[in-house]
C-alpha cells in the first residue's frame, strides 16, 4: 500500500450544506483541493464564500454533506470520532479567528503551551519544552505574563505557540493576522513561515488581506463555494473544474456580462496558448490581433498552458 507524505491535505468533490432560517444553503459546492505535504497556502475570497467552512472540514470539526476529505491517508469524512480526536491531538492544529479563542484565559502562555501538549505527550509523542516553543514564535520574554498584559500581536503569537506546540503535520489558521498592525502581522507571518520551513508543517490559512496573500507562495480563491482561481508567485490563474467549467476572474466579469458568447482561439506561434474572443470580435476578425473586443491569454502554472 502506498502512503501519502505526512501533512498532505486533499478534498474530492467536497460539498457542505447547512440550514439557515429554514432554508438549505450550500457553503461549498464541489471543492477539489490538493495541498502537498510541507506546502503553505492561503484561502482567499469574499465573506460567505466558504473559506472558514472549508478550514473546519479539513480539521474534522464538521463532516461534509458529500465528497471526501483526507489528511494523509485518513479519510476524515468516514473516520470515527475517536480517530478524529487523535488526529487533532497529534497531527492537525486549528487556530480559530481571534487569539483569545485559542487560549485558556487563566493560564500564562507557558502554561497554555504545556496544556496544549498534554494529549500528544500521553500518546508518546516527543515534544519540545514550552520555553523552546515560545522562543520559536518570538514570545520567550512573555511566557510567564498574564494574558491580560499582552498586546494583540503577542496574544496572536501565544495562540500560534499553542497551535505549533504538539508539532502538528498540518496547521490550519483562520485569519491569524486580522486586526493586527503591520509589525505584529509581519511577526505572525514570519513565525508561520518558520514553522513551515524549519518543521515542515503544512500551513493552510484563511485571509482577506491582499498583503498577506502576496506573502504566500500559493493562494486559492474560493468563490460561490467553489475553487475559482489560484495565485502563484503574484499571478492569478483561473482553474478548470473537473466538469470542464472555467470560472472567470472578477476583473474579466466586468467586461463579459452574463450571456456573452466567447470562444477560445489557438495561437499559432504559441503552442498551448489560447486567446479568448467575444462573439463580435471572432465574427469580424479571424486572427486575434489588435485591440478590438476583449481578449486575454491564459497560461497555467508551472509552464503548462490552458
Amino acid at each position: 500500500m502506498t502512503t501519502s507524505a505526512p501533512g498532505r491535505v486533499r478534498t474530492q468533490g467536497l460539498v457542505h450544506i447547512y440550514r439557515s432560517e429554514g432554508h438549505e444553503v450550500a457553503a461549498l459546492s464541489g471543492v477539489d483541493l490538493d495541498v502537498p505535504a510541507g506546502g503553505m497556502v492561503g484561502l482567499l475570497g469574499p465573506s460567505g464564500a466558504g473559506k472558514s467552512t472549508l478550514l473546519h472540514l479539513l480539521a474534522g470539526v464538521f463532516r461534509p454533506s458529500a465528497g471526501k476529505v483526507f489528511v494523509d491517508d485518513l479519510e476524515l469524512s468516514a473516520a470515527s470520532d475517536r480517530e478524529l480526536d487523535r488526529m487533532r491531538a497529534e497531527q492537525v492544529s486549528l487556530m480559530l479567528q481571534g487569539a483569545q479563542r485559542n487560549l485558556l484565559p487563566y493560564l500564562t502562555p507557558h502554561e497554555n503551551v504545556r496544556f496544549a501538549q498534554q494529549a500528544a505527550r500521553r500518546a508518546g509523542k516527543d515534544l519540545p519544552e514550552p520555553d523552546e516553543v515560545l522562543e520559536r514564535v518570538g514570545l520567550a520574554d512573555h511566557g510567564h505574563d498574564a494574558l491580560g498584559a499582552l498586546t494583540p500581536g503577542h496574544l496572536q503569537l501565544a495562540g500560534l505557540a499553542v497551535a505549533v506546540a504538539p508539532r502538528p503535520a498540518v496547521l490550519l489558521a483562520d485569519e491569524p493576522t486580522s486586526q493586527l498592525d503591520h509589525p505584529a502581522r509581519d511577526r505572525v507571518l514570519g513565525a508561520l513561515a518558520d514553522a513551515n520551513r524549519d518543521l515542515g508543517t503544512t500551513v493552510v490559512l484563511v485571509t482577506h488581506d491582499p498583503e498577506v496573500a502576496a506573502f504566500l507562495p500559493r493562494t486559492i480563491t474560493i468563490r460561490d463555494g467553489r475553487v475559482g482561481g489560484e495565485g502563484r508567485s503574484g499571478e492569478e490563474y483561473a482553474v478548470v473544474t473537473p466538469d470542464g467549467f472555467l470560472p472567470l476572474p472578477l476583473h474579466v466579469r466586468e467586461h463579459l456580462q452574463p450571456g456573452t458568447l466567447v470562444r477560445f482561439h489557438p495561437v499559432e506561434d504559441g503552442p498551448g496558448e489560447y486567446v479568448l474572443l467575444t462573439e463580435d470580435e471572432s465574427a469580424t476578425r479571424p486572427e486575434p490581433d489588435g485591440d478590438a473586443g476583449y481578449h486575454a491569454r491564459h497560461r497555467a502554472p508551472g509552464g503548462d498552458h490552458a
